[in-house]
């Protein structure tokens, strides 16, 4: 038999809150948590949504199945994207390397919090990268040459959106444009917006609004079936790549001074 303040406990313990950051993120007194969790209160079907949501379930999966036993789903605290990350993890709780391919890039915009779909992703370890939270997504389009279409991208999870260095490269979930890499320059940051640039200057650089995005992951490497061809690689220097964004931001400053006048 399910008992659902054992799961209750269970999302707060996984999202590393006390019961008073946990209350404060549902809106409700403290006492009602430690109610909740020692079975001495049941929360009301609004709250148990709230609390499915922070952990990324269906409040089915909250209140039919014994979370504790789910060994290898893990919920992490999220601060870029509204919310929580849901990761895979092998028999010894270490993170395992989820792999979003080409085809399942649509469905990772909707089930990207979604217990069910996260584990259905394919899984893998690759030893040489240091400890933390990485997702491998496949990579689309000729805009970053010479990585390659069909490119695994491996990136490492960022917690805090202001954590992003301008000039590196990242792959963004974000609600609008989708599944991106880009090479992200945070000039605008204090505006709200991020620019992207692709290292194929075919491709026209272009802003973003912050509350856009969900997920941000630093590129930490790459698999590749295909080997660059040097001859025709389109390469773009750093400072290139900032002169172009420079000039966007003069531009976007002088729009917003001929709006004033």
């Amino acid at each position: 038999m399910v008992r659902i303040n054992e799961n209750i406990r269970w999302i707060r313990k996984k999202l590393e809150m006390t019961q008073d950051q946990f209350a404060t993120r549902l809106g409700i007194k403290r006492s009602l948590v430690g109610a909740y969790e020692e079975g001495r209160a049941e929360p009301r079907l609004e709250l148990l949504q709230q609390m499915a949501q922070l952990a990324g379930l269906s409040v089915d999966v909250l209140i039919s199945k014994d979370l504790a036993s789910m060994k290898d789903i893990a919920a992490k605290p999220a601060q870029v994207g509204s919310q929580v990350l849901v990761v895979t993890v092998d028999s010894e709780q270490r993170d395992n390397i989820e792999l979003v391919p080409h085809k399942a890039a649509a469905g990772y915009l909707n089930g990207y919090a979604d217990t069910e779909f996260i584990r259905e992703l394919p899984r893998f370890k690759l030893p040489m990268l240091k400890q933390g939270t990485y997702r491998a997504f496949e990579i689309s389009g000729d805009s970053m040459l010479p990585i390659l279409p069909g490119t695994i991208v491996i990136g490492e999870y960022v917690e805090r959106i202001d954590n992003l260095k301008s000039g590196k490269t990242y792959v963004l979930v974000t609600q609008r444009e989708g599944i991106v890499y880009k090479r992200v320059f945070n000039y605008l940051q204090e505006n709200g917006k991020l620019f992207l640039v692709s290292d194929n200057r075919q491709y026209a650089p272009y802003p973003i609004d912050l509350d856009d995005v969900i997920e941000a992951w630093a590129a930490k490497a790459y698999i590749s079936v295909q080997f660059p061809d040097v001859e025709s690689r389109n390469e773009t220097s750093i400072e290139q790549l900032s002169s172009i964004v420079l000039d966007l931001q003069q531009e976007i400053v002088k729009l917003k001074k001929k709006d004033l006048e």
